[in-house]
């Protein structure tokens, strides 16, 4: 079960199996609100996973929408949609940090800090958003925005190749340690640190590590399988 910490209290909260809405406050159109939007948008990856059904709910500015769109940030929902939250019903707010949330569970996420390269783009900047926890400020500088890139290239090499291979089961503790990481508060960090256990491990058939990764790529969003099949 995913437990958020609320950001109104500071202590853990269970997120029941039941309709949620994730409403997100997006008064801007810059790499803040971007992040947030992002989470946003990792969280109900989570809640899809765990099976239980999300609404994203927000009214970014259309320049912010258009660069969601870049980063693969599935569609928003007007604020009326879906009525508003009574029984069997829960809502998380995604706000930036000290920005109102209103009722629900607060889900804090902390502001993008430094110049940001013109030149970052899709899950690239996806990437650099997610490698840190959601509650530490990141910075778009250039050589975060390069690692991101040369670690999407070098694993999607590496998916291309496995999914040559024969299919495997994913290893049960790595399942297990994927969902203990994205259900303890969301945290996106340790599911890539589980990702890179994966990638080294020296007892583990390929077919098993492309099931792992391809798993995994339905929280992260990062188009892991993208060059499968693809002209060497």
């Amino acid at each position: 079960m995913l437990r958020i910490t609320d950001a109104r209290t500071g202590e853990p909260v269970d997120v029941r199996r039941a309709l949620t809405r994730v409403h997100v406050h997006v008064p801007g159109d810059d790499a803040s609100a971007l992040r947030v939007l992002l989470v946003a948008d990792v969280l109900a990856r989570a809640l899809d996973l765990d099976g239980v059904p999300a609404l994203l709910v927000a009214d970014p500015p259309p320049a912010l929408r258009a660069r969601a769109d870049d980063l693969g940030i599935r569609p928003t929902e007007a604020a009326g949609a879906g009525g508003a939250a009574g029984a069997g019903r829960q809502v998380l707010r995604v706000a930036g940090t000290g920005e109102p949330s209103g009722d629900g569970v607060g889900v804090e996420v902390a502001p993008v800090t430094g110049p940001e390269a013109p030149a970052a783009s899709g899950t690239t900047l996806r990437l650099a958003l997610l490698r840190l926890p959601r509650r530490t400020p990141v910075a778009l500088d250039a050589p975060a925005l390069a690692e991101a890139d040369e670690t999407l290239g070098a694993w999607r090499a590496a998916v291309a190749g496995w999914a040559t291979r024969p299919s495997r089961p994913i290893p049960e503790d790595a399942r297990q340690a994927l969902r203990t990481a994205w259900e303890d508060d969301l945290d996106v960090p340790a599911v890539l640190a589980v990702l890179r256990a994966v990638e080294g491990a020296d007892d583990l058939p390929d077919g098993a590590r492309f099931e792992t990764f391809a798993y995994a790529d339905r929280l992260l969003g990062l188009e892991l399988t993208r060059q499968i099949g693809a002209p060497a």
